[in-house]
């Protein structure tokens, strides 16, 4: 597997893993547009084929996970936690101190997966995620400190 930093030429491969992961997912103009905002940054797992992407900001001392993707068939390999180890380690490089995000209360691996990396639980956002139908899921916001060293 390669880990490397998402450049403009991979936004077929972001929105692929994307849409794989997520209905819906979003299309590289989606992807593109949080792209190019300031502090954004992405990172793409590879093995032959897009497995995983995160994309990230990072601006003012704070850091956000926008998306974290994983394609279904390469779930429980470890794409997931190197993506937010790496993006946690790109966002101290920028500057941020603490990095948040916001994951759906009944996503409970997504849940494990961020606690084990440090996250911490800071908040919630009543019917955050629109799953369709008129069923609203409320979003956890979580945070880690990345000036403690803990990475």
């Amino acid at each position: 597997m390669n880990l490397r930093p998402a450049a403009e030429a991979d936004l077929d491969a972001l929105s692929q893993v994307h849409r794989r992961a997520f209905t819906p997912g979003w299309g590289p103009e989606e992807i593109a547009d949080l792209a190019s905002g300031p502090g954004a940054f992405g990172l793409l797992v590879e093995d032959g084929a897009p497995l995983g992407m995160i994309l990230c900001r990072a601006l003012a001392g704070e850091a956000e996970v926008l998306t974290l993707a994983v394609d279904p068939d390469a779930r429980r390999r470890g794409v997931a936690r190197a993506l937010v180890a790496a993006a946690a380690m790109t966002a101290r490089s920028a500057g941020a101190q603490a990095m948040f995000l916001e994951v759906a209360v009944d996503n409970d691996p997504a849940l494990a997966l961020y606690e084990a990396h440090g996250f911490v639980r800071a908040g919630r956002r009543p019917s955050y995620y629109d799953r369709g139908g008129g069923i609203y899921v409320d979003a956890v916001v979580m945070r880690l400190d990345l000036g403690d060293g803990s990475l």
